[in-house]
């Protein structure tokens, strides 16, 4: 069945005045700032007022190791919620904001897929409240005084060899990856080697979405290691100064976004770091504040479970204080034949023989789910191309494995088509969990990646090379070692080599090939492989199919 484009159902929506998706949360005018009729931001004495009251329960939202055919897992989000709220529950769904790099650059957008969205979805994948605007300027106003420090006879002895900090650009740029910085003559400032990392991968990018409030994110700020001196002692971003100008900039950026979806139901997004390089959820300020305000919250962190879910347990959680009931594994017949070896171009043929190959992944998946404690359920986000034996494969798995399993159709028919998996929800929600983390603080670093790889990745074990043991060295010596670990791979695979689909090959050893501490964020940067910080364009960016007519109306988004 074909539907219309994701951006023209998105602009057909009957929308809601944002003044009453709030009024249905119980907040007023004064809870809320709007941003025109349709986005407002919540203030933050709305969370501050309610500390006292009881959370709501909390349901993570996460998928299978990804393929480049996509999971939907913003979209079954989106549509859970759509389908709780059709079951009479009071509910929101927390999202991670889009970057503009990939929204131009390969994705196209990032507010879910056909009748269950975030709207206004043009706004909320283009510019919305300005939030990572203020990240950006938040960021690089840092390096220029960082640079003015080492121009202003660098009282901090920065080693210019040492610099952690560059600049950071909200659009796509491979030219931008290596540049230098400082030439001409003195009055240009010292040459160093230097470059540019999408906005999303900025470490302020990682606190505004760690942090409770705008005195923690300014505290957190100043925590930033920019760069080592020739003694190899860390350098902070408090030392250079300039931290309350960053706050000043960061003031509103900080406050949760309220939008609605395509049913009227209400949706936060804020926050958005890079997934595969940070932590990659959405705020704790949102989530904090969600969990106050309905009954369930629906949260989905990036990527899949191995990633995404494995960050959002171990550094965010940890950092909130938060205590998840229940999560959905997102998986598709294509992506299980995709890890069973099927090209992209075959994905489409029915072959339950590789549907069968592919189950593996998500039998991983929903280990690392059991791992913590926390009760997994499986949605498979369903394609017409789907064959009743390839469904039967998986129900006739999840059977077996004691694992509640639901097909949906939320794309196709928005909230009406999740009620089955709403349904499995709310039945499992109320079951006893025992939600912990999967390694403690106290544990050496080696041995907190080394738990994180052989748990979640089921490789072998893990190598330091030189430069990453070097890294650790100094980790130890300057006492950052007691941080939570924030691994950076591929989504693509369980390996560093995104090539490798589905289980890693038996004895299969995770090179780590350098650490970084974020110590304003707070927690261990474990580089697996070589992670880009600045995304490319593909052959045909999704920018060249956009366009904007004289009457404000986007085309090609989606």
């Amino acid at each position: 069945m074909a539907i219309p484009p994701d951006i023209e159902i998105a602009q057909s929506a009957n929308m809601k005045h944002i003044s009453e998706i709030a009024g249905g949360l119980g907040l007023t005018g004064d809870d809320i700032e709007l941003y025109g009729k349709y986005k407002a931001k919540i203030l933050p004495h709305v969370l501050k007022e309610r500390e006292g009251r009881p959370d709501g329960k909390l349901i993570i939202v996460t998928a299978v190791t990804p393929t480049k055919s996509g999971e939907g897992k913003t979209t079954m989000a989106v549509g859970l919620a759509q389908a709780l709220g059709h079951l009479g529950k009071k509910n929101i769904v927390v999202l991670r904001q889009p970057s503009m790099g990939p929204v131009f650059g390969i994705k196209g957008g990032a507010a879910g897929g056909g009748y269950a969205q975030v709207v206004p979805m043009d706004d909320i994948n283009i510019h919305f409240t300005g939030d990572l605007h203020a990240i950006t300027c938040a960021h690089d106003l840092l390096t220029s005084l960082m640079e003015n420090s080492i121009q202003r006879k660098n009282k901090l002895d920065i080693d210019t060899q040492q610099i952690m900090w560059k600049r950071v650009l909200d659009i796509e740029s491979r030219f931008l990856r290596n540049i230098v910085v400082g030439l001409g003559d003195s009055n240009g400032g010292r040459p160093y080697q230097t470059g540019f990392e999408i906005t999303t991968a900025s470490e302020i990018a990682a606190i505004h979405a760690i942090s409770k409030d705008l005195m923690d994110c300014k505290e957190r700020m100043g925590e930033i290691t920019l760069a080592y001196n020739s003694k190899g002692e860390a350098v902070k971003a408090k030392e250079v100064g300039g931290i309350g100008a960053m706050a000043i900039l960061m003031k509103d950026a900080v406050n949760p976004n309220l939008v609605q979806t395509l049913e009227n139901t209400p949706a936060i997004i804020h926050g958005g770091p890079f997934a595969n390089i940070a932590h990659g959820c959405p705020s704790l300020a949102a989530i904090k504040t969600a969990l106050k305000l309905t009954d369930y919250v629906v949260v989905e962190p990036g990527f899949g479970a191995d990633l995404g879910m494995e960050k959002f347990l171990n550094i965010a959680s940890r950092a909130g204080d938060l205590k998840p009931s229940v999560v959905v594994v997102v998986a598709t017949i294509k992506a299980l034949k995709r890890h069973g070896g099927i090209k992209y171009k075959n994905l489409k043929e029915v072959n339950a023989e590789a549907v069968k190959a592919g189950l593996p992944i998500l039998a991983n998946e929903v280990d690392n789910v059991r791992k913590y404690g926390l009760r997994p359920v499986v949605c498979m986000n369903h394609f017409h191309t789907d064959g009743d034996d390839e469904i039967k494969v998986v129900l006739d798995w999840a059977k077996e494995a004691g694992v509640p399993a639901a097909f949906t159709d939320t794309v196709l028919k928005g909230g009406p088509g999740g009620l089955e998996l709403a349904n499995i929800v709310l039945e499992e929600v109320e079951k006893e969990s025992d939600f912990h983390y999967l390694y403690d603080l106290d544990m050496p670093v080696d041995e907190k990646i080394r738990t994180i790889a052989t748990n979640m990745y089921k490789v072998a074990d893990i190598k330091l090379n030189a430069e990453a043991r070097k890294n650790l060295r100094k980790i130890v010596k300057l006492g950052f070692d007691k941080l939570p670990i924030c691994m950076a791979k591929t989504p693509l695979s369980l390996t560093d080599n995104d090539k490798l689909l589905g289980m890693p090959p038996e004895g299969y050893v995770l090179p780590i090939v350098r650490l970084k501490p974020s110590t304003g964020v707070g927690f261990i940067i474990a580089y697996c492989g070589d992670i880009n910080t600045m995304p490319a364009h593909p052959s045909k960016p999704a920018a060249n199919d956009m366009d904007i007519d004289e009457n404000g109306v986007i085309k090609g988004l989606s």
